[in-house]
């Protein structure tokens, strides 16, 4: 039996003889057994996709993290200095901690450390449930400079539904 892998003819193939997906039986039976489980599925790789792309780190989330570094400094040695100059000039204790907290309350950058990764994980989630898959989240930034797109002819152009479209038996009666 020849067995047709991808468009490429191979050897023929006997009992036992591994087959990959996609593979196309050129003419008769063919029973073929599964041998490799759930994890090393098309899905399990499209998943793990996701969970890479929204675990990397694109030049606007970078960016934002060093700006929530600098900014989270700052915010200490403001509270610092508050702290210092309310009780050295001698006032007591309790108001120099208070105001020190108050500034460094008001200052600290936490939202901008929480607002980005979670604009993120829902674009890349939305992105996903509208059948378009982020491998490189500054390549997904960068889209948004392009002006044109160009396909090719041989139909990769799809509906994303999987479904058989038309059955051709190639079989002598």
């Amino acid at each position: 039996m020849k067995v047709c892998l991808r468009g490429k003819q191979t050897s023929p193939k006997d009992k036992g003889d591994k087959v990959i997906a996609g593979s196309i039986n050129g003419n008769g039976a063919i029973k073929i057994t599964v041998s490799h489980g759930a994890k090393d599925s098309y899905l399990s790789q499209v998943i793990k996709l996701v969970q890479d792309a929204q675990n990397s780190k694109s030049n606007t989330q970078l960016l934002a993290d060093k700006a929530a570094k600098w900014l989270t400094i700052i915010a200490l040695l403001a509270g610092i200095s508050t702290f210092l100059y309310w009780y050295l000039t001698g006032q007591s204790l309790a108001f120099a901690m208070e105001r020190m907290v108050t500034v460094i309350v008001i200052c600290c950058p936490h939202a901008l450390g929480l607002a980005v990764p979670l604009v993120v994980a829902k674009s890349t989630a939305l992105s996903a449930k509208h059948g378009l898959l982020i491998k490189n989240r500054t390549a997904f930034e960068n889209a948004r400079k392009i002006t044109t797109i160009v396909f090719d002819k041989t139909g990769t152009l799809t509906v994303g539904k999987f479904e058989v479209s038309k059955i051709v038996s190639l079989q002598k009666s």
